[in-house]
């Protein structure tokens, strides 16, 4: 064992070193990253720390500094890949850095001793999520999350792919300092000074994976509490681990009686029957070894084979505020090695190296250690499928099932993995240009690291089978000479007319290794999503021809045109795929010969089918539009348009007749346009492959919806066509003032947006407008003024348009901000903005339901047996959906981190100490108007209850008066005292039901949630009276169901 303590491996000040409170090694084990209380994270060179005696190294010994915090920094990691390293720090940030691979821009900082930087890591993502400090950060161990813990006692899982916050978790209840992530993918545990270590269940979410898929997903699994009973509450950290076998949780800062302790939590039973005693104080970090080990040295060709006669152990570190640093073992109860006095304070973290034989230890006066091992002292490594193997009783290498069903469910799930694996490559691999064949020499390739694909999916039993498949195949051709026969037709040179060499390109078709699951004849994935592919006519990439700059032809082309159709190249006619040459496209008139340029030859036109045009055109459009106030773009006249209608709700555009049909009930509604303008259109639905009712209309169709009570269809001349389910002209063409950009069908309403931005909702039962036509322009900023007087400021646009269930316009905009009509004020107004995102507590807030609460804005009004029931769900969702806008358009876009910090900055300031408390109230008073105004019925109770929280915990005596006379004033009024008055609406109304609750109940909620504030009791205390909630049993039998009513 040697023991490294380099003088220059700190985070050195003028004065003095400053704390190091993480470290982490690398995934390859060349770099070590350290974080201080200075407010950097540096990386470090491993190489230049182990030959810290050798005077004839003299390579670099620090890598890289950030410094893009602004605290200090408590816990930084690297991802298991490499590709990412995440900090976090007390500024509330959490910062991702990736390596670039360009050289570093600068030499040095100005102004400082730094060492110029040899690496070019640059921040690529910052994170904003906690209200306090970043205690801790781990990644899964597929990399597909990133769980980060703080004091302000939340847990936020961020996605490893995006980076966008996937989901909050509030459920401790003081600070989390510590959180570990189970090596078999199925659990995370994270510890709090609530004396409690708490196990999350989760499902590895896919790269495209946002907020409101994850609502069932992180489930808290168990709470363990027994171990920490009397644990104190003094230490920094309280950094837990998971053995890399899977078995156990190593939680840091336990208690065995009166004595320090490390509890050993055993999986599935969540229990703690092992103690770790030794250590004088209370611990801080605790921290599997990444490799098992084998007490005696095992016989090589044991291993070769796979079978080991001796036992496997997990060895694990750990060290705390007694400054000492022990090392166990599972096959022991005392410490292999204990090392006292490592350093003069309080030990921080602690990191293993992958291979497991070096240890780095940070600690609170400065200083990081390295301890290495030599072979045998913490006993022999053991490869790294032994590692696999142990894990593979869990499910480690699976995904997506927490328990198998059977053994068909698990080969079923392996099958599909093997798939999706090798139609992911396939698909990279075209897209990136290299279409050498992956499917023959999958067996011996690895990806990212990982193990050959035979191997992932085998079980204790699969050995011997997986022997004799391989039996089978070596009398197959090697991998070795196939690669090199590939290789051979990869070099293949061939002399162009002009007498230029040039490698002839490779083909899957040609190289008779298989081929490719991409579709040949255009590189467009299967995972794109439909909007994108109607935003743009799929092209053809053919990727294997040169690219010259000019055209074909040169100069002359390019200022004469292309006249004569595609010529077929003599050296690459044979070998490319028929499904790859051009069909249709301007090709040059002249061609760059021997002696210069020459006419190029004669061809016969290609034979093949000529595909049509996504696009015929661009939509015809009167030149007055010009003049418009507001004027949007109109979508171009399509040659086919084609929606299904699922179970009554249209869908989306669907690609081809096939996809649409999938389901044999779906109705399929199509629209078909000529291309000359002066042919008619035909619109026609179908059913099960039989015509349901056809149509035909003088002018192009742009746009088409409908649903189970109607269809309908805007022509390019202004024209909107509405037809019963059956094809019944239902009215006369509804003509408007300029061509259609949206059209949206929701029950009996139908939404049209034209191109001067007006708004039009018909009603189709009754055959009326809800409202005359509504212009956006005062949603789009024409009312208000630039922020910065002397410059541009970019205009917001539509990025949708609803309707809600009783006709109500929503709309969202680029800037994040969205909006209502409401058609009793008859003006426009702002339910969500990104004021509120960054100055209020509430956003995205986990205090409530708010995420599971169904998102009905865009879809269809849930199904329910009684008409009640229907009313419960008007609106539903809107708010949290108009939000969830605001939150992608405006904060996961970089800007918010800039208004932050001047919220930051003016909250320093006298005069704006209540700021953020101040604006938090005006965001939920904003939300229950909203609520209200669109009929939303469980969200406005939902917000009521929490402003009625808030404002009893600020002690606003005066809104609390008024909120509970508001909702007092239809439980005893009579409605008869005041013939002649004029009747409110809302708050001011006199009956006996606000927003679809009953008063009463809502007043008993809210009389509930504030009778635990002793300074406002006077006033709720008589509102009890009045309820009756304070009279014995009968007011307790009240309190029950009110209480009730605040579960529900």
């Amino acid at each position: 064992m040697h023991i490294i303590k380099p003088s220059w491996l700190s985070h050195s000040g003028e004065q003095k070193d400053f704390e190091v409170y993480s470290c982490h090694v690398s995934p390859d084990g060349k770099r070590l990253a350290t974080a201080g209380g200075d407010g950097h994270v540096r990386v470090w060179s491993t190489e230049a720390i182990y030959n810290v005696e050798n005077r004839n190294y003299n390579k670099p010994r620090q890598l890289c500094h950030m410094s893009h915090h602004l605290g200090t920094i408590h816990s930084v990691r690297f991802s298991p890949n490499g590709r990412y390293l995440a900090s976090g720090a007390d500024d509330k940030i959490i910062c991702i850095y990736h390596l670039d691979s360009n050289p570093p821009s600068h030499a040095t900082s100005f102004g400082t001793n730094e060492p110029p930087p040899v690496e070019n890591w640059k921040t690529y993502k910052r994170l904003v999520g906690h209200e306090n400090d970043v205690q801790d950060l781990a990644w899964s161990y597929d990399n597909s999350i990133l769980a980060s813990v703080g004091l302000d006692s939340k847990v936020v899982v961020w996605s490893g792919h995006t980076f966008e916050k996937l989901k909050t978790l509030a459920v401790h209840q003081s600070h989390v300092k510590g959180i570990t992530f189970d090596p078999a993918n199925k659990y995370f545990a994270t510890a709090s000074d609530d004396r409690t270590i708490k196990i999350f269940r989760f499902t590895p979410p896919p790269p495209n994976a946002t907020q409101h898929d994850m609502i069932n997903n992180f489930v808290l699994e168990t709470t363990i509490s027994s171990p920490f009973k009397s644990s104190p509450l003094t230490t920094y950290f309280r950094r837990c681990s998971w053995s890399p076998d899977g078995n156990h949780i190593a939680a840091a800062n336990a208690v065995n009686g009166p004595v320090s302790s490390v509890a050993i939590i055993e999986r599935t039973r969540w229990d703690s029957e092992i103690n770790l005693v030794g250590h004088e104080g209370p611990t801080e970090v605790c921290m599997f070894s990444p490799r098992l080990f084998h007490t005696k040295k095992p016989d090589e060709k044991a291993t070769a084979n796979g079978n080991s006669s001796s036992g496997l152990v997990t060895v694990i570190a750990s060290a705390g505020q007694d400054k000492t640093l022990s090392i166990w073992n599972t096959n022991t109860s005392r410490p292999l090695v204990i090392l006292q006095d490592v350093a003069s304070k309080s030990i921080s973290d602690l990191a293993w190296t992958p291979d497991g034989q070096t240890l780095f230890t940070s600690s609170l006066d400065g200083g990081i250690v390295a301890v290495q091992f030599e072979e045998g002292e913490l006993g022999w490594v053991a490869t790294a499928e032994e590692n696999d193997k142990a894990l593979q009783k869990y499910g480690g290498s699976r995904k997506g099932m927490g328990v198998a069903e059977d053994v068909d469910g698990l080969h079923l799930e392996n099958h599909s993995k093997a798939g999706e694996l090798r139609g992911a490559e396939s698909r990279m691999g075209a897209l990136m240009g290299d279409l050498a064949p992956a499917a023959k020499a999958a067996d011996a390739s690895t990806t990212n690291g990982a193990k050959p694909l035979a191997k992932n999916g085998e079980t204790n039993g699969d050995v011997e089978s997986r022997k004799e498949k391989e039996k089978e195949t070596s009398a197959e051709e090697s991998a070795d000479k196939t690669a090199e026969r590939i290789a051979a037709l990869k070099s293949r040179v061939t002399i162009t007319k002009d007498g230029k060499k040039r490698v002839a390109p490779l083909l899957v078709s040609s190289s008779g290794t298989g081929q490719s699951s991409l579709p040949q004849s255009q590189l467009v994935g299967t995972s794109s999503s439909k909007a994108a592919r109607d935003d743009a006519p799929q092209t053809i990439l053919d990727l294997t021809k040169p690219f010259e700059g000019l055209p074909r032809g040169g100069i002359a082309t390019m200022l004469l045109g292309n006249k004569r159709k595609a010529i077929a190249i003599e050296e690459e006619g044979e070998d490319e795929h028929p499904a790859k040459r051009t069909t249709a496209g301007p090709v040059p008139i002249l061609v760059n010969g021997i002696d210069g340029l020459e006419p190029a030859p004669l061809t016969a036109p290609l034979h093949g089918v000529v595909p049509t045009p996504d696009f015929i055109r661009p939509a015809i459009i009167s030149p007055s539009v010009a003049y418009s106030q507001v004027r949007l773009a109109v979508p171009k006249v399509r040659s086919h348009i084609l929606r299904p209608l699922e179970k009554g709700v249209l869908q989306g555009e669907a690609a081809s007749l096939e996809e649409a049909s999938k389901i044999p009930e779906n109705t399929i509604l199509e629209a078909k346009n000529q291309v000359s303008p002066r042919d008619p259109s035909h619109i026609f639905a179908t059913k099960r492959g039989a015509l349901v009712w056809q149509d035909y209309l003088p002018r192009a169709i742009i746009l088409v919806t409908g649903n189970k009570n109607f269809w309908a269809a805007a022509c390019e001349d202004g024209s909107i066509h509405t037809w019963t389910p059956a094809g019944r002209r239902l009215m006369n063409a509804i003509i408007l003032e300029s061509q259609p950009v949206i059209l949206e069908a929701r029950e009996h309403w139908l939404l049209c947006i034209n191109s001067v931005g007006l708004c039009h909702v018909f009603n189709v039962k009754t055959m009326s407008a809800a409202h005359p036509p509504v212009s956006l322009a005062p949603i789009l900023d024409i009312a208000t003024t630039s922020l910065s007087p002397h410059g541009a400021t970019p205009g917001p646009g539509v990025t949708s348009a609803h309707l809600n269930s009783v006709g109500h316009i929503v709309v969202t905009l680029s800037n994040g901000d969205g909006f209502f009509y409401s058609s009793t004020t008859y003006a426009w107004q702002r339910l969500s903005e990104s004021w509120w995102a960054v100055g209020s507590q509430y956003w995205n807030s986990n205090d409530s339901s708010v995420s599971a609460l169904q998102t009905t804005a865009v879809g269809p009004v849930a199904g329910s047996k009684s008409g009640e029931g229907r009313e419960t769900n008007v609106s539903a969702g809107i708010i949290p959906f108009l939000e969830r806008h605001t939150t992608n358009e405006f904060l996961l876009k970089g800007r918010a981190y800039t208004l932050q910090r001047l919220i930051k900055t003016l909250l320093s300031r006298d005069g704006y100490e209540g700021f953020e408390s101040t604006v938090s109230i005006a965001h939920l008073e904003n939300r229950i108007a909203g609520a209200l105004a669109l009929g939303s019925k469980e969200e406005f109770r939902l917000y009521l209850f929490m402003y009625a929280k808030r404002i009893g915990a600020e002690g606003l005596k005066s809104k609390v008066e008024e909120l509970l006379s508001s909702l007092l004033g239809g439980v005893l009024q009579d409605p008869k005292t005041f013939p002649g008055a004029e009747k409110g609406k809302g708050w001011l109304s006199n009956e006996d039901v606000l927003c679809g609750w009953d008063r009463n109940n809502l007043l008993k909620g809210v009389v509930l949630i504030l009778g635990k504030f002793r300074d406002l009791q006077r006033l709720t205390v008589q509102y009890a009276k009045i309820l009756g909630m304070t009279e014995g049993e009968e007011g307790s039998r009240h309190a029950d169901e009110g209480s009730m009513d605040l579960e529900e």
